[in-house]
């Protein structure tokens, strides 16, 4: 098994990891909750660091941009887990609004994630484009919530319910973290983005 193919089964499980920050919002015990939390922000700067390198190639730019994206959104998720311990209100409502306002980061890192599949046919282009129209559609709704609500930050009462306006990129991310582990990506693609000068 080469590198290419360890790192998108690690990839693969990286994201499914990373959904362990869902199930920590119906845990009672703040102490798992905050470990699934750092466990999942770990997880999403993990999948930035490994993806860099078979990204670049094929569109430096962006690759930066998502990278630095996908940390500062892991960094955050670290800090927000640490908060859940804290008695202090402003602290939990720090806490919430990160969360909330987390949205934005998400969508914009997946966004460009799949448009650099898309790019590069690391991944069959239904999914790149399932990714585009699924990120695009959450960021939309999520802008327009917002404005619905005249403020630029997001909070418990404007953020979109976990729910319609989600499901397309929890599909795409599930779909796709299965795909990595069972097929991988394009090694011709790879092959292709070695060959390129950026």
């Amino acid at each position: 098994m080469d590198s290419n193919r360890k790192t998108a089964i690690i990839v693969g499980a990286l994201i499914l990891i990373a959904y362990g920050v869902i199930g920590s919002l119906f845990l009672e015990s703040s102490i798992i909750a905050m470990l699934l939390e750092l466990i999942s922000g770990a997880a999403i700067v993990g999948m930035a660091v490994l993806m860099f390198p078979i990204l670049k190639p094929h569109n430096k730019n962006l690759t930066f941009g998502y990278a630095a994206i996908k940390i500062i959104d892991g960094v955050l998720i670290g800090v927000a887990a640490i908060m859940i311990l804290s008695s202090s209100t402003l602290l939990l409502e720090v806490r919430d609004l990160i969360y909330v306002n987390s949205t934005y980061l998400f969508c914009t890192g997946f966004l460009i994630l799949s448009y650099l599949f898309y790019q590069s046919k690391l991944v069959p282009r239904f999914i790149s484009v399932w990714g585009v129209i699924a990120s695009i559609l959450l960021l939309s709704s999520t802008l327009i919530n917002m404005m619905a609500a005249g403020t630029v930050i997001l909070t418990d009462s404007t953020v979109i319910p976990f729910t319609v306006s989600h499901l397309p990129v929890i599909s795409n991310e599930l779909f796709l973290a299965v795909w990595l582990i069972v097929k991988g990506f394009n090694t011709s693609a790879i092959a292709s983005g070695s060959t390129k000068t950026v």
